[in-house]
């Protein structure tokens, strides 16, 4: 009886003694800790996330990968995965497993060595939440407390939900929205139980289970957690050895770039975006959730990009081989493991995936890659390499080269370089000036510069059309004669007599204007900007949106020695698409913040024809205003008619490489600097304008051939092709009070017995045939000859 009551003391004073202990460390350590009403405040740092209009992401910045997700939208079996993996009685304890606990101090107590055991989801939480990573038993009696504090004021549910969001899981995710993503490119809701597992294997160390990075780790880590789960009878038996046998498939959807969730390549428009967003909200840019949808189609955005790189590549073919990109040492490349290694430190740009040589044999090249294995190129696969010659004049054993797909079931592939000389591409809508599709560059990895925004660059023919539209403004027809004659032009200013010439160097005599856009006189320009006026050239032309201070006042600029970016291009060349209305480009949607309320809404000015239906209301339901239109900047007529002069550029001109789109509605004009530094297509229907241009960045001759019908046209009709595939014919309308009229083609006066050629006139233009009877059958009338 003694004994039971010595014992009951020694217990009551244990308790007294616990209780003491508990409350001294309570007093001492509570006024430490934050409420637990804080967590329901706690800031989850999202990355700035950009998408395309219809919503594919192409572009993430922040350093946190983050998606969160609502317990509801996060699946059961992910949720049972890490309670298995972390903490089986999750749903039974108050925030500490005093069952865990006991078994930690008894391994201590047995050992003499800390273990992780005992540590709670609650008790992680609060370690990630406010605690630091110290081993040591003041932290873990912080943490304790805490995970008591936040089980009192807070549901099982909303705990795990936060530590799904919350949790490292490595490859900068955070929370398993953003694992899935990393790992699988997938919503969480399409994992398979197998990638469900993986996922919740990582928290204990992220790095060493990372599944792209330790494979054979991460299998092991993932079969312990479905054997957990299994034990837990959380799956059945059936669905347990289904998951076991399934391959880690980590990293295995990302193409070339494993770990990265872009699927849309609009890096450079991105990176547009971001510079605006920062300069809006600071760093804020990056934590604050902030999304942001661009005006980018998906569609068109891809077949730009492919359009570029194919031009530049084409470019590249017709010119020198350069030789090995670098080396790999011989010695590694008859093992496979150590030459996939030696290879996977190169990285694919542009799309171009680096191999090496293995050896050759005649006129075959035998390569190895990382991702495809061992390939044989054939001469027809190698633009370099001439009939009968060897393999070995394009690469011996050792040199790592570049490959381009090409999508060909016979010959997938081609020996490619990455291009120096560079592009841009720029389509928009006329309408509004949303930003369709923008790449600055082959790979915007190798040069950031972005060339369709950043770049100013001579347009020389490819300005001619703003210079006839303020002709025609000025008094010209379309069928107005101008003498194509040698022009000399002496100037203090000039260190000898200018003489410019016609591209081909012919002369060609009196030229109607028609004629003289469609063949890309010079001369004929160059007079007509004289009668003109260059100041007066120059007012005109800068309602389009081109600036005055890049054009230069002298007569070059009829040869187009102006700078303007392809950006700018495009906003010019709108003006003749949406029948007069200067439109301003823009690139951003909406932004929308962290809570996903809008903070911005674009409102574009509209340009409003028969063939863009404008709305009548704004998003808000309010009716639009003069405000909501873009104003009129040149006439209609104007407009109609120097886009149909255009659409004889493609039909009869320097555009005829655009008549294998088989449209009638396109309307285009090439652009050719001196000595070819400069490569211009530009060209539009009623509802989509695109610019392409090719060049080097440092203004080097591209080459004598390489004229804007052969170097970028190629890359304008690629694009187009795909853009406009499916879609119906678009020309601007005509205006009603247009006429047309049978002329002469060899003086541009009325036809005076209905044969000739039609054109088109404004009613106060149309030639009268009292001209047609003075002038007879010359080509040249007195008229002619006192205007030029």
């Amino acid at each position: 009886m003694k004994l039971v009551v010595v014992l009951l003391a020694g217990l009551l004073s244990a308790a007294t003694l616990a209780v003491i202990v508990a409350v001294g460390l309570y007093l001492y350590f509570g006024p430490q800790l934050p409420d637990a009403g804080d967590i329901g405040t706690t800031q989850l740092n999202e990355p700035l996330r950009i998408y395309t209009a219809d919503h594919e992401l192409i572009g993430e910045y922040g350093t946190e990968r983050r998606i969160p997700l609502t317990y509801d939208q996060i699946p059961k079996r992910q949720v049972y995965a890490f309670v298995a993996a972390e903490d089986d009685r999750f749903f039974e304890h108050p925030g500490v497993d005093y069952q865990g606990l006991m078994r930690a101090v008894v391994h201590l107590i047995e050992t003499g060595r800390k273990t992780q055991g005992g540590s709670t989801i609650t008790m992680q939480l609060a370690r990630n939440l406010y605690l630091t990573r110290d081993r040591t038993y003041t932290r873990k009696i912080k943490e304790m407390m805490l995970a008591l504090r936040m089980e009192s004021k807070f549901s099982k549910e909303q705990i795990i939900e936060l530590y799904l969001n919350k949790i490292y899981l490595g490859e900068r995710a955070y929370g398993v929205g953003a694992a899935a993503q990393a790992y699988y490119n997938k919503p969480l809701d399409e994992l398979t139980l197998a990638q469900a597992a993986m996922i919740a294997g990582l928290p204990k160390a992220p790095s060493a289970f990372n599944p792209i990075a330790n494979p054979d780790r991460a299998r092991q880590r993932r079969d312990y957690v479905l054997g957990r789960m299994h034990d837990l009878r959380f799956i059945s038996d059936a669905q347990y050895e289904g998951a076991l046998a399934a391959p880690v498939t980590a990293g295995q959807d990302h193409g070339n770039n494993k770990t990265n969730p872009v699927r849309y390549e609009a890096q450079y428009v991105a990176e547009m975006v971001r510079q605006e967003i920062v300069s809006r909200y600071g760093d804020k840019a990056y934590t604050g959730g902030f999304t942001v949808t661009t005006t980018l189609s998906s569609s068109r955005q891809a077949a730009a990009d492919r359009a570029l790189r194919r031009d530049l590549l084409a470019y590249d073919a017709r010119h020198g081989w350069r030789g090995a990109e670098t080396t790999i040492d011989t010695g590694l490349l008859d093992d496979a493991t150590k030459r996939r290694g030696a290879l996977d430190e190169i990285a694919t740009r542009g799309g171009l995936v680096p191999a090496v040589v293995l050896g050759t044999s005649g006129s075959t090249l035998r390569l190895a890659t990382a991702q495809y294995g061992e390939i044989d190129l054939a001469a027809a696969q190698m633009p370099w390499l001439s009939a009968g010659q060897s393999a070995s004049k394009l690469g011996k054993r050792g040199d790592v080269v570049r490959l381009a797909y090409t999508g060909s079931k016979d010959k997938p592939w081609t020996l490619a370089q990455i291009p120096k000389v560079q592009g841009a591409l720029v389509a928009m809508d006329p309408h509004t000036g949303a930003v369709q599709a923008l790449v600055g560059g082959f790979d915007y990895n190798l040069s950031k510069f972005n060339r369709a925004i950043q770049a100013r660059r001579q347009p020389g023919s490819s300005f001619k059309p703003f210079l006839y539209s303020a002709a025609l403004a000025h008094g010209f027809s379309a069928a107005t004669m101008v003498n194509d004659a040698p022009v000399v032009y002496d100037s203090p200013n000039l260190d000898k007599a200018w003489r410019p010439q016609n591209y081909s160097g012919r002369i060609y005599g009196p030229t109607r204007l028609r004629e003289g856009l469609v063949h890309s006189r010079n001369l004929v320009s160059i007079r007509v900007l004289r009668r003109v006026g260059v100041g007066n050239t120059i007012d005109y032309v800068s309602r389009f949106g081109l600036p005055a201070d890049q054009m230069p006042h002298n007569l070059s600029l009829a040869l187009g020695t102006a700078s303007f970016s392809p950006l700018q291009m495009a906003q010019g060349y709108s003006v003749f698409a949406n029948s007069g209305f200067r439109i301003e480009p823009y690139y951003i949607q909406t932004i929308e913040d962290g809570r996903g309320d809008t903070v911005y809404q674009a409102k574009p000015q509209m340009a409003c024809d028969d063939i863009f239906d404008c709305p009548m209301i704004d998003e808000n339901g309010q009716p639009l205003d003069s405000s909501n239109l873009a104003p009129r900047v040149i006439d209609a007529d104007n407009a109609y008619i120097v886009g149909d002069m255009m659409r004889d550029v493609i039909r009869h001109g320097t555009g005829r490489g655009a008549l294998k789109l088989g449209r009638d509605d396109l309307s285009g004009k090439t652009g050719t600097t001196n000595d070819q530094v400069d490569a211009w297509f530009v060209g539009f229907n009623a509802n989509l304008v695109a610019i392409s241009w090719v060049g080097f960045d440092t203004l080097t001759p591209m080459g004598d051939a390489e004229t804007g019908g052969h170097a970028a046209l190629p890359m304008w009709v690629d694009f187009m092709g795909q853009a406009l595939k499916n879609t119906p014919t678009a020309i601007p309308p005509k205006p009603e009070d247009l006429v047309t009229v049978m002329i002469n083609p060899d003086n541009g006066q009325r036809s005076l017995d209905g044969s000739g050629i039609a054109e088109i006139f404004r009613p106060d233009r149309i030639p009268s045939r009292e001209q047609a009877e003075r002038a007879g059958p010359s080509n040249s009338t007195s008229e002619v000859e006192q205007l030029f």
